[in-house]
């Protein structure tokens, strides 16, 4: 999974490959705050391995048996080794469960120029066991979320530019929706209706190694996965420029086919 670059007419959308083999790019989500231990119970995190070298993507758990990331970080995948429970990388967290699988499937109509349809599903070997650590995140099924909602995301990626190298607790942050038309002025035409930009204070948002981070909404006591984080702006993490998902709704036939049927 390498990072790819599409020239817009306004900027760049940059993918957040994180390669942790030769060049280390990741770390914490910009303008974040540590979460609490058990917050995100959903939160994966997914070492990708690939013919190239090894790569980091965050992903969502969806069931005991699947979980939902961005088609980037499971394109051309050969193995993954993926840590649940936990917001720490590294530590020795007895609430961590580590696994590992080589089954995925992408969406068939992925575009790794246009990052059309970035979506993709990790399936584990075995089902794993739920626990106050590791729960499940509902898909929000209706493409209803409106400008200027309230959302959060979270990940381990980038927390600044100039500062490189995954860090070890998961990070969260509020962010806000925009509208396409406003998405548009950032990043270009080729941001269209299954997309979502949302932004922050100054220059909140994702950056490199958070690739596959799902975007929240909260309903009442429900909790929805209404997005996948898929790119960034070549201006920097550091810009005010938006960061980009694709909607998760639009793709809840595609997978619940998948992860009824395989």
């Amino acid at each position: 999974m390498k990072g790819v670059t599409v020239v817009l007419c306004v900027s760049v959308i940059w993918a957040q490959a994180a390669q942790i083999a030769s060049r280390q790019i990741g770390g914490r989500i910009i303008g974040g705050v540590e979460a609490n231990a058990g917050q995100f119970p959903y939160a994966a995190a997914i070492y990708v391995n690939t013919a190239d070298g090894t790569y980091f993507c965050s992903g969502a758990l969806l069931n005991r048996q699947w979980i939902l990331t961005a088609g980037q970080c499971v394109d051309g995948a050969l193995l993954f080794s993926i840590r649940l429970g936990s917001n720490s990388l590294k530590s020795n967290d007895p609430n961590a469960l580590t696994v590992a699988t080589d089954n995925y499937f992408l969406h068939p109509d992925y575009d790794p120029l246009t990052l059309n349809n970035d979506v993709g599903l990790i399936k584990l070997r075995m089902a794993i066991t739920l626990t106050d650590y590791i729960k499940s995140i509902t898909i929000l099924s209706s493409n209803t979320i409106p400008p200027a909602a309230n959302v959060i995301t979270i990940g381990w990626g980038q927390t600044s530019d100039e500062v490189a190298g995954l860090v070890d607790d998961l990070n969260y942050v509020y962010l806000v929706t925009l509208s396409n038309e406003e998405c548009r002025l950032a990043f270009g035409n080729q941001v269209n209706d299954n997309m979502v930009c949302v932004d922050g204070n100054y220059n909140e948002g994702t950056c490199r190694g958070d690739l596959g981070s799902p975007l929240i909404q909260y309903g009442g006591s429900v909790t929805y996965h209404v997005g996948i984080s898929s790119f960034i702006s070549s201006n920097g993490c550091e810009s005010t420029d938006p960061s980009g998902f694709t909607r998760t709704a639009p793709y809840v036939e595609w997978i619940n086919n998948i992860t009824r049927n395989n």
